[in-house]
């Protein structure tokens, strides 16, 4: 297997959508996901990866990301198919989430390879320009790689047209800011790396968020 980055005109794509949810509905929420959602979504051709997350600090409580071959994975009629016509399970779930956020972003600028225990997300303002942003976030992957316990970073640049708000979604104000994402080996590496990558981007490391890895499904597990 390759651990080379996907080349610069095929990007992989990736479904992150993070929420919260009330206490008493978290033990069927989590049911769900754990024993329908993910693996129902990464059985949908195109999808390589569902990993859950859960926060440890800022942002919402839980995280679930999708990594697949390109962005063309959530235009095909399969995927079309499994977001259209929902599980019973699944409508009711949807309709618990507090203050969901769904983008489905191009992962650019990725530098190192494998799945850390911890994430950081640091989101970054709406950019003006792109190709500037990837090139900063590419320089900022280089540097943060030389740091203990550093994985994978990358950045989500969120795509306007496949990006369609969850039920719950608040339309006011919505914007589809840039994500900065590294994965780290230990919480304490995972705070650190926020810090330096926060300096980067010249941002506000508290506004990054820090979450732990759950579980992690990959296609090949199913095929």
């Amino acid at each position: 297997m390759s651990h080379s980055a996907p080349s610069a005109s095929t990007p992989h794509g990736l479904l992150f959508v993070a929420t919260d949810v009330e206490a008493a509905d978290e033990p069927d929420f989590n049911r769900w996901y754990d024993r329908e959602h993910v693996e129902e979504r990464v059985r949908i051709p195109g999808f390589l990866s569902g990993a859950r997350y859960v926060s440890r600090g800022g942002g919402r409580k839980y995280l679930g990301l999708y990594r697949t071959e390109s962005l063309a994975a959530f235009t095909t009629a399969d995927y079309r198919a499994a977001f259209e016509r929902q599980t019973p399970w699944s409508v009711a779930n949807l309709d618990r989430m507090r203050d969901p956020m769904r983008r489905v972003c191009a992962v650019e600028a990725v530098t190192g390879f494998g799945s850390g225990s911890e994430l950081v997300v640091l989101p970054l303002p709406v950019a003006g320009d792109a190709q500037a942003l990837i090139a900063q976030a590419r320089a900022a992957g280089l540097e943060l790689s030389q740091a203990d316990g550093f994985v994978q970073s990358y950045l989500l640049v969120p795509d306007a047209t496949l990006s369609t708000p969850l039920p719950r979604e608040s339309k006011d104000n919505r914007t589809l800011a840039p994500l900065f994402v590294i994965e780290a080996g230990s919480a304490p590496a995972a705070l650190a790396l926020r810090q330096q990558a926060a300096s980067a981007f010249d941002a506000d490391p508290a506004g990054g968020w820090l979450l732990e890895l759950g579980w992690k499904l990959a296609a090949s597990d199913l095929r």
